[in-house]
């Protein structure tokens, strides 16, 4: 007999469109199946056996995230397959940054109602993601929480776990003087800054509608391109370059993340010319008169990693990169000083 609950869905929870929205969603998580993932077994958890071949210290990492208020946007385009692939890019890619091959991702969809083909549609991008990273998505969870969130809206966070072997974790440790700063370069905006972004072009349906020449489209289709995964590129180069230091540039920008891959005694040089700033950067740091700084301070502006490798190995370095599809180039270098970020 099918679950139906006459009480719960007059307090605005139809628990029939739940079930639905998993019906619609299988095809796309079937997609992301990898070795590892024991399906049919666990109803309550996801299980993954992973492959310890080869593997002499596993180490398990785990990153968390969500998509923040570039969400709004979606709401306002009415466009939510891409959302997903933002929030399992800045999951991933923290746990790539260790020297780390993510495994799996779990998502958690909290929603005013429960539209089946909207939740399908999510998933359908937190699916690509998984595609693009070389992961599973072995699990999830979306609440309809009326009288939480508006009917329209919804929240969606989720979480990776990889595995590294010890010995090629990558940490602060092996970053030194001398050593070359390699920019990849990011995708837009990605998932940061979205209430400053907001606030600047007052982001409504007419506003992110317009069409600029300088972004080749308008700001909405600009302003919601995914972020950039780079699990793939990045296992590629370590599997034949020693990386010193990696910084996912997120919230905060180069002046938070860059020093997170610093050791004591050492600072980040970055000529400020070479660095592959975006238009829709300029157009932002414009519109919103914006100082330098705080467009540094809160935005990717146009890299999205910063990878630390010693100089005799930054050409080789840029080259692997850039066949593995990414726009890479050397922005600098770490000279010794008071641990940040320079620009010069």
């Amino acid at each position: 007999m099918e679950s139906f609950s006459k009480s719960y869905a007059a307090a605005g929870v139809d628990v029939t469109a739940g079930y639905k929205a998993v019906e619609l969603m299988k095809s796309h998580v079937a997609k992301t199946n990898i070795p590892g993932v024991l399906s049919g077994i666990g109803g309550f958890g996801g299980l993954f056996e992973p492959d310890m071949k080869g593997v002499k210290r596993p180490v398990l990492v785990s990153g968390t995230d969500g998509v923040g208020t570039k969400l709004k946007l979606a709401f306002l385009m009415d466009k939510h397959d891409t959302v997903g692939i933002d929030c399992v890019a800045m999951c991933v890619n923290d746990v790539a940054c260790s020297g780390a091959h993510p495994l799996f991702f779990l998502d958690y969809i909290a929603c005013g109602k429960n539209f089946p083909e909207k939740i399908a549609a999510i998933v359908s991008g937190v699916a690509e993601g998984c595609v693009q990273s070389g992961c599973a998505l072995i699990g999830g969870e979306t609440a309809e929480m009326p009288g939480f969130y508006p009917e329209d809206e919804y929240d969606l966070a989720g979480f990776s776990v990889g595995m590294a072997d010890y010995d090629n974790i990558v940490n602060c440790e092996n970053v030194r003087p001398g050593d070359a700063l390699i920019g990849v370069c990011s995708s837009g905006v990605h998932s940061n800054g979205f209430s400053l972004v907001r606030k600047v072009f007052d982001v409504s349906e007419k506003t992110l509608a317009v069409h600029y020449d300088e972004l080749g489209a308008t700001l909405g289709e600009t302003l919601l391109t995914p972020t950039k995964i780079y699990v793939k590129p990045l296992l590629a180069l370590m599997e034949k370059v020693k990386v010193h230091g990696i910084s996912h540039i997120t919230g905060g920008g180069y002046y938070e993340n860059i020093p997170r891959m610093l050791p004591k005694g050492v600072k980040a040089v970055i000529e400020k010319d070479k660095v592959p700033v975006l238009p829709i950067f300029t157009l932002l740091q414009k519109v919103g008169d914006i100082p330098e700084r705080d467009m540094f301070n809160t935005f990717n502006m146009g890299t999205g990693l910063m990878i630390a490798v010693a100089p005799d190995k930054a050409d080789e370095a840029v080259r692997i990169l850039n066949d593995a599809g990414e726009k890479a180039l050397i922005l600098g270098e770490v000279q010794s000083g008071e641990t940040g970020v320079q620009l010069v």
